[in-house]
């Protein structure tokens, strides 16, 4: 292991607490400390005070009283602003690397290739998008009136991110809210809090006023419930795991507030008989062990069809063995720790208890020389059955389960027998194969000939279990706009020819 001394020092940078309210800093006050831990070496790294219900309010206060100014700027001043603030997240992007790998334990070339890259686009993106809050075009539907459509922010939204990718869930929660008006507080995962600190803080160097982001963090059952059911919040927008998204439901439905889930996942990963073996070995391994699998749309049920199935395993199998693990800050390394021992030991249930009932082929234990961290080594299961626990259940870790198949109807209803449906991919080079797969199988994205890639102009939300709503692309905005129609009489006449149905006669 490389010494700490490289890495981001996280006790300096947020010695003012790790609640950003109102534009500043601020200690919590809930009498209860959280240390988070390196999940690479068990070391803490950061304590901080916990939110409490009391600074949920305070948050609140300052996001609804923030609402009035920035809902009523134009919306190119809203987008001058979003584009400072992508300029500011270029110029730290280094600082936003080096804190996301030290909480989450993801490689550096991880969390410097694609979470702060991806952010700073989304951001730019979102700049763009605030000028284009558009809504239908004015005509005289009824023919004595005219009408039209206005698009307009909701309010204060009370958002709740998860702890795998902390940074980029924090901008998928804030970015289109805010480009459409809203003012948020946001609680991140108290696990991993530092890169949504700084993104709030970014905001504010930005220029985006006082009080538009604030960002609480503490426990769940404090913070995070009490954020959900505030009077003042009118939207909840939560990513996590199923479970939790049903609780969270049932709070935010006793307020009657609008709702944005995105759940989990268990994503099928459909290999045709006439697939390019190679890229498909090659895009299982990348789609299974990104962030170490702890990602709702890694590749989780591989389902070849038969003819390539043996030779799909072996390679698969070759590939993951050749998997670096190691110091996330390390250059060489491909694939860090989960995000806690706890999580590690979670993963290794499911893996063990699959030894009576499926082939482990490969990986299925903790690495020597990496015990103190809660590194998993890449696995590979074979041969078990639909109805069994590892395909059915979401272990969020990097273990890739395989299956056969032999017709394509088989295959795709294999796919389709899930809970979930947040993501998939079809692998073929036959494009009217592909393309029924892109049809029939029931998931908010299906990649063809690949796995993963996410773009800031298109949509990501689920089917099923998996949720509803999107983040991203314009599409966003319908989860944080409220639709108004404006009618306007053309007549000028005191007495409308409907007034009959109430008083008089034609």
């Amino acid at each position: 292991m490389h010494s700490p001394g490289h890495r981001f020092q996280a006790q300096d940078r947020f010695a003012d607490g790790a609640q950003y309210i109102a534009g500043a800093l601020r200690h919590g006050t809930s009498g209860r400390d959280h240390s988070v831990v390196d999940p690479a070496t068990g070391d803490e790294v950061h304590t901080y005070e916990l939110a409490g219900p009391a600074d949920v309010d305070a948050a609140v206060r300052a996001a609804r009283e923030a609402f009035p100014g920035w809902s009523g700027a134009t919306p190119g001043e809203r987008s001058d602003a979003l584009h400072r603030f992508a300029a500011v997240l270029a110029e730290g992007a280094e600082e936003f690397a080096q804190a996301e790998s030290l909480q989450c334990g993801k490689p550096l070339k991880l969390s410097r290739e694609f979470d702060v890259p991806g952010t700073i686009d989304n951001t730019a993106f979102f700049a763009g998008a605030a000028r284009h809050l558009q809504g239908q075009s004015a005509g005289e539907y009824s023919g004595d009136h005219t009408s039209y459509v206005r698009r307009e922010p909701i309010g204060v939204v009370g958002s709740v991110a998860p702890w795998n990718y902390p940074l980029q869930m924090a901008a998928w929660k804030i970015l289109p809210a805010i480009a459409a008006g809203n003012t948020v507080v946001l609680k991140p995962a108290e696990l991993t809090p530092f890169t949504s600190l700084l993104f709030a803080e970014a905001a504010t160097r930005a220029g985006i006023p006082d009080g538009v982001v604030n960002i609480v963090t503490g426990a769940g059952r404090d913070a995070g419930e009490h954020l959900v059911g505030h009077p003042d919040v009118v939207m909840t927008s939560f990513t996590g795991s199923t479970a939790v998204g049903r609780r969270v439901a049932e709070i935010a439905t006793a307020t009657v507030k609008r709702l944005h889930l995105e759940l989990g996942g268990k994503a099928p990963f459909v290999v045709f008989d006439d697939a390019d073996p190679e890229a498909a070995a090659h895009g299982a391994v990348a789609g299974a062990l990104i962030n170490t699998g702890q990602d709702c749309t890694a590749a989780t049920r591989a389902y070849v069809q038969r003819p390539l199935y043996e030779e799909f395993v072996a390679r698969t199998a070759e590939l993951m063995e050749g998997v670096r693990l190691g110091d996330p800050f390390a250059p060489d390394t491909d694939l860090g720790p989960l995000i806690s021992v706890a999580q590690r030991d979670r993963v290794a249930g499911f893996v063990d208890r699959a030894r009576s009932y499926a082939r482990v082929v490969t990986g299925g234990e903790v690495p020597k020389g990496l015990e103190r961290g809660a590194y998993y080594r890449p696995t590979l299961i074979a041969d078990a059955a639909q109805d069994s626990e590892i395909v059915q259940s979401e272990i969020f870790g990097p273990v890739l389960v395989v299956v056969p198949f032999d017709s394509d109807d088989e295959g795709i209803r294999l796919a389709n027998d899930t809970p979930y449906g947040l993501a998939a991919s079809a692998w073929s080079r036959d494009v009217y194969r592909a393309n029924r797969a892109t049809r029939e199988i029931k998931a908010g994205c299906v990649w063809v000939n690949d796995h993963i890639p996410i773009i800031s102009e298109m949509p990501h939300g689920g089917y099923k279990a998996s949720g509803f709503g999107k983040d991203m692309s314009a599409y966003s905005f319908e989860e944080y706009t409220q639709i108004k129609h404006v009618m306007f009489d053309n007549t000028a006449v005191a007495r409308k020819d409907w007034h009959r149905t109430i008083f008089g006669d034609r």
